[in-house]
């Protein structure tokens, strides 16, 4: 178990300045690079704003990316944008959503029973009430998944990871004041490829992922179809009853089809579906807060993970349990989408479609001990969405302009129920007083969204460009139901509507060639929120205005590619979730926080074969103004001004290398490895050593042979070499269960073997 040290302290006094050297001199390093590209530029290097292809001698390759809703290279792009790129997913790499942030800069991530909490340089979802939308946009092939539940099916048949930090009020509206990310599936093409991956890991972990696609129609249709089928053991068991926790059972689909009746113009079809039936998500007992160890299990005979080890005169494994009752994870998602394509001349008109559909059924227990204590949480969510975008853009020599109108519409319902089994005992009555009642949240909300945008860029000449744009978006929301607890029984009707305008403004200087410095000013939006069946007030949005300068430079004939960025942003109303002193889920909008910091990245190719990766941030993220009832002191209201948020490490490093090893045989042999480093965060805003998770590193490594013809692969991989033990998130529960603690923990130690075959 993970507690608050002096040795810790200690750490983190000494890393501090170290980090602060280190982003210096990368700082310094960056703004020298492009002085020297001047002084002796190559004698191939390419123009200012044209893409840069590898270096013929072995240099780092430009990414394309589509976040800014057209295609653009990477470095020419005037934002903080990351792009995981298909050979760095997968098994044994970056395999779903939690271990994407270990390769991205201030991203964050935990899920929180079966819930995917996305933080952007501190900003995302800290609510745990139905109905709650995370800071983040999250997409896939441009087209919005509502539901921050829905977004845990894993990644599979990916061109790319696309990641924007900072908000993006403009380009995305709602629900992205942290950022956004959008998964790029792959599209069908003319060739007829595809591939098979089969995985074999520890807690007999087994998966496999394939795809194959080809031509129907030479130029004119093409299909692709994709699934990945994944099952494992559980990290931990329920020692009570002796069920396997945290296990997973899962299987997904994909199919497309892409008609081009004409050069000019395209029509991609896709639908998917997945599928989840185990006991993962299980919430785990962490221990006491407010009062002392099982204070309500022991009432009724009860005991629990930490009792039961204690008897034992051993440490508890917080990766188990014992409990009552075993967790169940039931989920299934469907989806469609329709992306029409024009693009006559200097013209691209883009219509994208989507419907999705989802429900989820989870259970868990509270209370933490083996006895039926009124602990047993049950979530009930289903989700129907339809979403409309149509997203014109025009470019000439001076103008790139870029015009958008969006719809989108969900019906969501859903229902928490907590059975009051034996909470009698509480008010020295019988046990079974109240076994007939429920702590009930049960309803509906309905959400209506539009918004349009545009945003231009001129070149004034062949070093500066000016960008301004602007998103006016409405949302309206109405929610139906009940709120059921004890003596208190309320219908939930209520409804509100609400309007923002979202401007940016984007200043970039091509110094040459390879140096963009640019920098920005935009606000962000995140719709208020109506949570399903709450008793809970309406919730005001959340607003922020950001301000970033960046620097994105190479040099050394492309071996050298490094990223800089600086940012603060304001955030008022910031919308924050937590569970009151009547034991009721509850979210407030905290009055201001105030986020800044530094991000720098560097790859490099510094000779054949060999590429290294590194990125450190820093990040300061604080409520300005905020006050809070505070569990241990009988729910006193308190103020936490200056306290730091959420998932908001304040240092964060990443180290990574790729070296291809030359062997006497035919093929290649790939060594990679990497560590990343991240401070101290909370999960809590009372910053306490109950809800934290000291600051770790995490090492990762894998040796990939290559057959000669690339044809054949065989990967040998470890995750977490160190088996370091990780809090994930952590909640403090209701004053009902004592306020005790419960959460998720990340994967433990995984290593396996993945074979793979293109066919």
């Amino acid at each position: 178990m993970v507690r608050l040290s002096t040795q810790g302290a200690a750490l983190r006094a000494a890393v501090a300045p170290r980090a602060l050297i280190a982003l210096g001199t990368a700082c310094a390093a960056l703004i020298a690079t492009p002085v020297l590209a001047q002084q002796a530029p190559a004698a191939d290097a390419p123009q200012a704003n044209a893409s840069r292809p590898a270096a013929k001698d072995g240099g780092l390759g430009e990414i394309v990316v589509t976040a800014t809703r057209s295609s653009a290279a990477l470095s020419k792009v005037a934002a903080s944008v990351t792009a995981v790129q298909s050979g760095d997913l997968g098994a044994g790499k970056i395999k779903d959503v939690q271990s994407l942030a270990a390769s991205i800069p201030n991203l964050s991530v935990g899920d929180q029973f079966g819930v995917n909490r996305i933080f952007i340089r501190g900003i995302g979802l800290t609510s745990i009430d139905l109905g709650a939308d995370g800071g983040v946009a999250f997409l896939q092939d441009g087209a919005q998944i509502p539901r921050p539940a829905a977004q845990l099916a894993g990644f599979y048949d990916l061109q790319q990871v696309e990641v924007l930090r900072g908000p993006q009020g403009t380009l995305y509206g709602r629900g992205a004041t942290a950022g956004a990310i959008n998964l790029i599936t792959k599209r069908p093409t003319n060739e007829t490829d595809g591939y098979l991956r089969a995985t074999y890991g520890n807690y007999n972990a087994v998966a496999i992922e394939g795809a194959l696609g080809g031509a129907l129609v030479k130029d004119k249709i093409m299909v692709r179809v994709a699934g990945k089928y994944d099952v494992r053991d559980g990290y931990g068991v329920n020692e009570f009853t002796g069920s396997q926790i945290d296990n997973r059972k899962a299987y997904a689909f994909r199919g497309s089809v892409l008609f081009k009746p004409v050069s000019d113009f395209s029509v991609l079809l896709s639908g998917e579906t997945f599928h989840e039936n185990d006991n993962n998500y299980a919430f785990h007992y962490f221990g006491p807060t407010v009062a002392k160890e099982n204070a309500l299990g022991s009432l009724l005979g009860g005991q629990s993970i930490f009792t039961i080890a204690a008897a034992k005169g051993v440490q508890p494994n917080l990766r188990d349990l014992y409990s009552g009752t075993d967790p169940i994870n039931h989920r299934n998602g469907t989806s469609f989408t329709g992306t029409m394509e024009w693009t006559p001349a200097n013209w691209s008109v883009k219509s994208i479609t989507s419907y999705h559909d989802f429900e989820r059924f989870n259970r868990d227990d509270l209370d933490g001990s083996n006895v039926n204590m009124f602990g047993q949480n049950n979530y009930t969510e289903a989700s129907k969405s339809y979403s409309q975008e149509f997203v014109g853009n025009y470019k000439s020599e001076k103008l790139d302009a870029l015009i958008g109108a969006t719809y989108f519409h969900e019906d969501l319902t859903g229902e928490v129920r907590v059975p009051l089994t034996n909470l009698g005992i509480l008010f020295g009555l019988p046990a079974d007083t109240f076994n007939a009642a429920n702590y009930l949240q049960s309803g509906k909300v309905k959400i209506d969204a539009l918004g349009f945008y545009a945003q231009g860029t001129y070149r004034f000449d062949d070093k500066v460009k000016l960008t301004l744009g602007g998103r006016f978006s409405h949302e309206k929301r109405k929610g139906t139901g009940v709120f059921d607890f004890l003596a208190t029984h309320v219908p939930t009707d209520k409804q509100k509507s609400w309007d923002a305008f979202t401007p940016t403004a984007t200043l970039d200087y091509q110094a040459n060639s390879t140096t963009l410095i640019y920098a920005t000013i935009t606000r962000g939006f995140k719709s208020g929120v109506i949570n399903v069946g709450s008793a809970n007030d309406v919730i005001d949005p959340e607003y922020v205005w950001s301000y970033e300068v960046g620097l994105k430079t190479t040099a050394l004939d492309n071996r050298l590619q490094a990223n800089l960025a600086a940012f603060t942003m304001s955030y008022s109303n910031l919308q924050v979730g937590f569970v009151n002193a009547q034991s009721i889920v509850s979210t407030v909008n905290a009055a201001s926080a105030r986020n800044y910091g530094i991000e720098a990245e560097l790859r490099a190719k510094p000779a054949t074969g060999l590429t290294l990766e590194l990125f450190g941030t820093y990040l300061n993220a604080k409520y300005r103004q905020f006050q809070n009832g505070y569990y241990r002191a009988a729910f006193a209201t308190v103020s936490l001004a200056g306290n730091t948020l959420d998932n908001a490490p304040e240092f964060s490093f990443r180290a990574g290398a790729n070296y291809d090893l030359p062997i006497a045989m035919p093929g290649k042999l790939s060594l990679r490895g990497d560590v990343t480093w991240q401070d101290r965060v909370y999960f809590t805003e009372f910053n306490n050593a109950d809800a934290t998770q000291a600051p770790y590193a995490l090492a990762n490594a894998g040796i990939t042979y290559t057959s000669d013809d690339k044809r054949w692969t065989i990967d040998i991989w470890g995750r977490n070499l160190t088996n370091r033990f990780i809090f994930s998130n952590n909640i403090i529960t209701a004053p009902l269960y004592n306020s005790v603690r419960v959460g998720t923990v990340a994967p433990p130690r995984t290593y396996g073997v993945t074979l793979g075959v293109k066919l």
